[in-house]
């Protein structure tokens, strides 16, 4: 594969870890509209903690004329002469939980004022069934004027980037590549198998590899989902989740999930898009959405729970000082993104309980400007009424949790990674 030469757009959780992959062995250009992230990378910093700084600037080069190596950039000249245009722009849901497009048409776009004949744009983003072929492609063709299949080509290789999990990297994540005809699938096939050491998987067309993803979510979503309605019935019933889950695990056959909050950018938001698409077809997803519901509720149980347990203990939860342990999505990870531990806190709040939220990973600054809410980087030396901890961060693992609290304080663990019985957990 010789004068190939590669342009990531967005340069976050999905985009960052596959520049730099590819860079290894092509010159690739990362791409950002986000000026101040552009600069952060080049510095050969990475905020989100996906590349190692020493892992980063080992690719990075100054110059543009590279045989291999990452350069970023905001500056759209700098991508007009790469013939690969990979999107791994970020596809959110609104207020309603209708799919927000408007990254991916923004992205496209931007692709299409530089696209040149022959050249092949393969998006990343999570989608439903139908998005890169009736959504994107015609935003190319406006912009461009050139022909799909004809002048420019297509491909969607899903993304699979587990944000914090530095064992399973991009490299090692088996990957669905698919084209917009069978040449180009062999094509986009080659490429990602050219640096994906777990291997490829060549789906027939865009559209099965655009499902393949959204139901890899929307199954663990399901999943998550029973075993938190276990665990609302189990203690109702006085008997501890996580001990029958022990049990009911020594068959072989039986999936290890966990009751939980379900949040980040994957999980909680693609079962909505397979939803709103099988409605735009006249069938009405009731086990994708009632999972959905049973998860996005599971914030406002969880709130309900301490208070009840402070009632028990004879504590008055109005004017009550509350600590949280974490708000981002997920442990030993700085991502912040649609993470229900803010539903947690919310509800907490709206019992007139004060709340103070640690957190040793996230950024107080994106925090306050996502969420409106306040958080510190410092555990606080005062003792709590309660102690809700709500993400499994290492650092939470080492505290003596009976030290942060009152003498008849609440202990509630989300995760179930407390040991002992001197706590509740759900």
């Amino acid at each position: 594969m010789s004068n190939i030469k590669i342009a990531v757009l967005g340069l976050g959780y999905v985009g960052l870890p596959l520049a730099r992959l590819f860079a290894t062995k092509y010159p690739t250009i990362g791409f950002d509209i986000n000026q101040s992230r552009v600069k952060e990378l080049q510095a050969g910093k990475d905020h989100t903690l996906e590349v190692a700084d020493e892992v980063l600037q080992a690719v990075l080069t100054d110059t543009l004329n590279m045989e291999t190596g990452l350069y970023c950039s905001h500056d759209l000249a700098d991508i007009a002469d790469c013939n690969y245009y990979i999107v791994t722009v970020p596809t959110p849901v609104d207020s309603t939980n209708r799919p927000i497009l408007t990254p991916l048409y923004k992205a496209s776009e931007t692709v299409g004022k530089v696209l040149k004949k022959g050249d092949i744009v393969v998006y990343e983003s999570t989608v439903y069934p139908g998005v890169t072929e009736d959504e994107c492609i015609p935003v190319l063709e406006k912009i461009s004027g050139l022909k799909y299949n004809e002048d420019f080509f297509a491909g969607y290789s899903p993304e699979r980037i587990n944000p914090g999990d530095k064992e399973h990297t991009v490299e090692k994540i088996l990957k669905v590549t698919s084209g917009s005809t069978p040449e180009i699938g062999e094509k986009v096939n080659e490429l990602y198998a050219s640096v994906i050491t777990a291997g490829t998987h060549l789906a027939p067309n865009i559209k099965v590899a655009e499902a393949a993803k959204v139901i890899e979510n929307s199954q663990r979503d399901i999943n998550i989902a029973f075993v938190n309605e276990l665990a609302k019935i189990f203690n109702l019933m006085g008997i501890d989740t996580h001990d029958v889950l022990e049990a009911a695990g020594t068959k072989w056959n039986f999936l290890p999930f966990k009751p939980g909050l379900v949040g980040g950018h994957c999980i909680g938001v693609d079962p909505y898009y397979l939803a709103q698409k099988a409605q735009e077809y006249g069938y009405h997803p009731e086990i994708i959405l009632a999972g959905r519901r049973m998860n996005d509720g599971m914030g406002k149980y969880v709130a309900s729970e301490v208070v009840k347990l402070m009632v028990q203990n004879d504590i008055k939860v109005k004017g009550s000082n509350i600590l949280v342990l974490g708000i981002t999505f997920k442990e030993n990870c700085p991502d912040v993104r649609n993470t229900k531990a803010v539903d947690v806190i919310r509800n907490l709040k709206s019992y007139g309980a004060n709340i103070t939220t640690y957190d040793p990973w996230a950024s107080p600054e994106e925090v306050s400007h996502e969420y409106g809410l306040t958080t510190t980087k410092e555990l606080p030396k005062e003792k709590f009424d309660a102690v809700v901890l709500a993400v499994a961060h290492k650092e939470f693992l080492e505290l003596e949790l009976h030290d942060c609290c009152t003498e008849n304080g609440v202990i509630y663990d989300v995760k179930g990674i407390l040991k002992g019985k001197a706590h509740s957990r759900l």
